[in-house]
C-alpha cells in the first residue's frame, strides 16, 4: 500500500480526533478487510460511539454532511486527494448500532445505538464484521473475520438465512466477494443463497446493476458469473441467458464451497456455447462494463440486450454501448476485402477498439483463426488518427452554394465525396470539389 494514501491519513486523523475527545474510534468493514489483506481500500468507514451531534459538533458543521443522521451516520468530509484527480477523501462515520427488522428484504425499520460487539454482530460477512483501531495496531474480532480472511472463506455472521433476509443484495455480494477475494462460500451460507435466490428480484435494479458492474469489470468476472450460476442468481436476474446456460449440460459443479456440499449439474461440455462465453469472459483484459456485459450478452440479438439494459436502469449511454457492439461484432469479419472508406467509418467510432477486443476474445474462444483481427488490429495501429478521421473536405453549405436544396440527396453526395476522401482518392478541397462537380453533372 501507498505509504502516503491520502484518504488513509484522513481516516486515521478522524479516529485520532474522535479519541482525543473522549470517545471510542475504530475503522471498521470492508476497509479493515483490505487492510489486513494489504490491499488498499477504496474507502475507510469508522464506527464509534460518538452520536451523530457529537460528531458534527467535532468535525464543525461545514466540513459534516448528515447523510443518515437516523442511521447515525455522518459524513466527514476530507481534504482534497492530490493523487486521485482532486476527489476528497471523505470518510464516513457510524454510531456503533444495532437494527430492528428487515421488514422489506432491503433495509430496517429501525436503529438503536449499541456496544462494538453488537454492531459487529449485525453485519453481513464475518470478514466485513471485523474493526481496526489504527493509532494501536490491533484488531478487534468478535465474529470471527481473522480466522475466515485467513482460510479464504466468506461466511455469514449468525445464521446465514437471517442475514440474506434483512438483505436479500446480500446474496449477490456474497458471490462477488467470493469471487473478487479468490474465497470460496462456507456450505451453509451458499446453501442460504440457493435456497433463496429468487428472492432476489425485491432489490432495486439499479442495487442488482452496481453489483453486476463490480463483477463484471473484475479480473475474476469469470469466476463471478460461474459462482452466480450455481448459485441460482443468474438465471433470476439474466433469465435471457437461459437458453444459454441449458447447454452446459451436466457435470461438476465449480468450486464454491470450502465445506462439501456442492450440487451438481453446473458443469459444462467443453465446446459449449456457455462454455465459449465463459472463457471469452476470461480472456478480456481490463474491460470496461459496457465491454464485459456484451461479452456477455454476445449470442442475445442486440434488442434482447437492449430490453436487459433498461431492465437494469442502466444509463442511456451504457446501454448504447453495449447494443452498438452486438450490432457491429459481425462487421468485422471481412475487414481485409472491406474497403478503406468502409473500414475507416467503423474505426473511426468511440467504441471501436471495444468492438475489436471483443471479437478477438470470440475467436480466440472459438479457436478461429485470428488473422481477420490481427489485421484490424494492425490497420489501427498503423493509421494515425488525422487519417482515420479527417476533417471533410466538403460540407452541406458547398451543395447549397451549388444550388441544392437540402434533401435526402444531400447524403448520397456527402457520403460519395468522403468515401473518395477516406479511399485517398482525393486529398485537398480543390479535388473534393471536382469530384462533386462530376457528381452533379453525371446527375
Amino acid at each position: 500500500m501507498s505509504a502516503s494514501d491520502p484518504k488513509r491519513e484522513f481516516a486515521i486523523d478522524v479516529v485520532r480526533r474522535l479519541k482525543d475527545a473522549g470517545f471510542q474510534a475504530l475503522w471498521a468493514g470492508g476497509c479493515v478487510r483490505d487492510y489486513l489483506l494489504g490491499r488498499e481500500p477504496e474507502d475507510y468507514d469508522v464506527a464509534s460511539d460518538a452520536r451523530p451531534d457529537d460528531v458534527r459538533k467535532l468535525f464543525g458543521q461545514r466540513r459534516t454532511l448528515a447523510v443518515g443522521a437516523s442511521f447515525g451516520v455522518i459524513i466527514v468530509r476530507g481534504p482534497r486527494s492530490q493523487a486521485r484527480a482532486g476527489e476528497r477523501a471523505d470518510v464516513e462515520v457510524a454510531t456503533f448500532r444495532t437494527e430492528g427488522p428487515y421488514l422489506d428484504g432491503r433495509r430496517p425499520e429501525s436503529v438503536a445505538f449499541s456496544s462494538p460487539e453488537e454492531d459487529a454482530r449485525r453485519r453481513d460477512f464475518t470478514i466485513n464484521g471485523m474493526f481496526y483501531d489504527p493509532l494501536e495496531h490491533r484488531v478487534l474480532d468478535f465474529v470471527g473475520g481473522e480466522r475466515d480472511l485467513g482460510a479464504g472463506v466468506v461466511r455469514a455472521i449468525g445464521d446465514p438465512r437471517a442475514r440474506m433476509s434483512e438483505d436479500k443484495l446480500r446474496m449477490l455480494r456474497a458471490v462477488r466477494f467470493a469471487a473478487t477475494l479468490a474465497f470460496e462460500l462456507d456450505a451453509a451460507t451458499a446453501e442460504a443463497v440457493r435456497d433463496m435466490a429468487p428472492e432476489i428480484l425485491v432489490v432495486s435494479a439499479e442495487r442488482i446493476a452496481q453489483e453486476l458492474k463490480r463483477m463484471l469489470v473484475h479480473a475474476n468476472r469469470r469466476r463471478a458469473v460461474e459462482l452466480a450460476r450455481g448459485a441460482g442468481l443468474l438465471a433470476i436476474i439474466l433469465p435471457e441467458l437461459q437458453p444459454l446456460l441449458e447447454t452446459a449440460g451436466d457435470g461438476t459443479a465449480p468450486r464454491m464451497l470450502r465445506a462439501s456440499g456442492a450440487p451438481g449439474g453446473h458443469g459444462h461440455p467443453p465446446d459449449s456455447p456457455w462454455q465459449r462465453t465463459l472463457r471469452m469472459l476470461e480472456l478480456l483484459e481490463q474491460p470496461g462494463f459496457a465491454l464485459a456485459a456484451a461479452t456477455l450478452f454476445h449470442d442475445l440479438p442486440p434488442e434482447t440486450a437492449r430490453a436487459i439494459c433498461r431492465r437494469l436502469r442502466l444509463a442511456n449511454d451504457e446501454t448504447e454501448h453495449v447494443v452498438w457492439l452486438l450490432d457491429q461484432q459481425r462487421n468485422l469479419d471481412d475487414a481485409r476485402r472491406a474497403t478503406p472508406a468502409k473500414l475507416k467509418r467503423l474505426l473511426a467510432h468511440a467504441w471501436s477498439r471495444d468492438l475489436v477486443s471483443l471479437v478477438r476474445v470470440e475467436t480466440l474462444a472459438a479457436g478461429r483463426d485470428l488473422s481477420a483481427v490481427s489485421f484490424v488490429e494492425d490497420f489501427l495501429r498503423d493509421t494515425p488518427p488525422e487519417a482515420l478521421n479527417p476533417p471533410p473536405l466538403v460540407t452541406g453549405n458547398d451543395l447549397i452554394a451549388a444550388g441544392l436544396q437540402p434533401g435526402s440527396r444531400f447524403k448520397t453526395l456527402l457520403e460519395a465525396v468522403r468515401d473518395a476522401q477516406l479511399n485517398g482518392e482525393i486529398h485537398t478541397r480543390d479535388e473534393a470539389l471536382r469530384v462533386l462537380e462530376g457528381l452533379l453533372r453525371g446527375a
